[in-house]
């Protein structure tokens, strides 16, 4: 069974870190520093972070994108984006690096996730009136979540499921969100800006897609080798 990454440790891009490059990260990581100390001296832990960051994500994906507020969404969200990197750098002043640190980080990854691309449908069911760019958006939040579960179902049976594919999750999420952010300065007069958005998404669908294709296929043949190599070692003994 893969081991999960602690919280702390190094671990797979999460949307916060896929937004920066290294170097800005770096930027970040000092300048978020004093205030992940200061969360720590009032007794906040990095998992509230955690909470609240997600919670900010899904309010402001479900209260402004159903809206049609695609730019002040996306404010909202990016915004709460960076807890990703402030409880990272209090489990790190901390010394802590827990397997439940990791799993409630991947875990509510996936209720972000939801929300955007749920609030993005909803907005395309009402007042966007347009019932293939909400399919469209469906298929993005469950593609998600599926392309998500071929790994780690992959690993929980031993296999390394060793390819990313052509779009993972900040990929995903960091496609979108510009996509989304841009499409909103239409309500400031900026014209066609718009397409931006549906453009996005059908990447985001294709590029899941395949991205689902290439991990199936990639498990089914790890899974073969992995039998005929048990096989033969069955016969050998």
């Amino acid at each position: 069974m893969g081991q999960p990454v602690a919280r702390g440790a190094a671990r797979p891009p999460t949307l916060g870190k896929a937004m920066l490059n290294k170097y800005a990260r770096a930027f970040f990581t000092r300048v978020l520093t004093p205030f992940a100390a200061f969360l720590i001296r009032r007794g906040i832990s990095p998992d509230a972070v955690t909470l609240l960051g997600t919670a900010g994500v899904v309010a402001g994906a479900l209260v402004f994108y159903p809206r049609g507020e695609f730019f002040w969404g996306t404010v909202v969200i990016t915004l709460f984006v960076f807890s990703d990197l402030v409880d990272g750098n209090m489990a790190r002043q901390l010394g802590r690096s827990s397997r439940w640190g990791a799993f409630l980080d991947s875990t509510l990854d996936r209720v972000a996730d939801s929300a955007i691309f749920g609030g993005l449908a909803l907005w395309y069911a009402g007042g966007g009136n347009d019932n293939v760019l909400c399919a469209v958006s469906i298929f993005c939040l469950a593609s998600g979540q599926v392309v998500s579960y071929t790994k780690a179902r992959g690993e929980s049976i031993g296999l390394p499921v060793a390819v990313n594919g052509l779009i993972e999750r900040a990929e995903r999420l960091v496609i979108s969100l510009v996509a989304a952010g841009f499409a909103g300065l239409h309500t400031f007069g900026v014209p066609g800006i718009q397409y931006l958005l549906p453009v996005a998404l059908w990447i985001v669908a294709v590029g899941s897609l395949i991205t689902l294709i290439q991990r199936v296929v990639t498990v089914r043949r790890e899974s073969a080798e992995a039998d005929a190599a048990a096989a033969q070692e069955g016969a050998a003994s």
